[in-house]
């Protein structure tokens, strides 16, 4: 699995995010900032063994990001997009028609992995826009 990474060169510094991770960094080369968002990454996951990879397309254009462990870069997106759109566990479970905050939580922290359409029911219950951010690279 990976996820799309958007680059651009703002004056002196190249400014890269991981929308669907609500991460962003900056490098004075693209090649630095691709190493800082990894770091990144990695930090915010801050597991032992865990590596982030940015692959740049053949044409030199497109980026992407994937892991070694994909399973934890799914749970740092739901916690992420939740802790963006200000919602609490429970709220979260209050959308997925449950009374127990555990219901989201246990994707969030990793604990169970979501099938793909449980994940597009869990991105729509933080915000039915979210579901084109799993358009995610091939």
């Amino acid at each position: 699995m990976r996820f799309e990474v958007q680059a651009e060169k703002d004056g002196k510094f190249w400014l890269i995010e991981v929308p669907a991770l609500d991460v962003m960094t900056q490098g004075r080369t693209r090649k630095d900032a691709c190493q800082m968002l990894s770091d990144a990454i990695e930090l915010l996951i801050d597991h032992t063994d865990f590596e982030v990879r940015v692959h740049v397309a053949k044409k030199g254009q497109k980026l992407s990001l994937s892991a070694n462990d994909p399973d934890r870069l799914i749970a740092l997106m739901l916690r992420r997009q939740r802790e963006k759109y200000g919602l609490t566990l429970e709220q979260m479970a209050q959308r997925l028609g449950s009374t127990s905050p555990n219901t989201f939580a246990r994707y969030e922290r990793g604990k169970a992995r979501p099938t793909l359409a449980k994940l597009l029911e869990l991105m729509k219950a933080i915000d039915p826009e979210l579901v084109p951010l799993l358009s995610l690279a091939a």
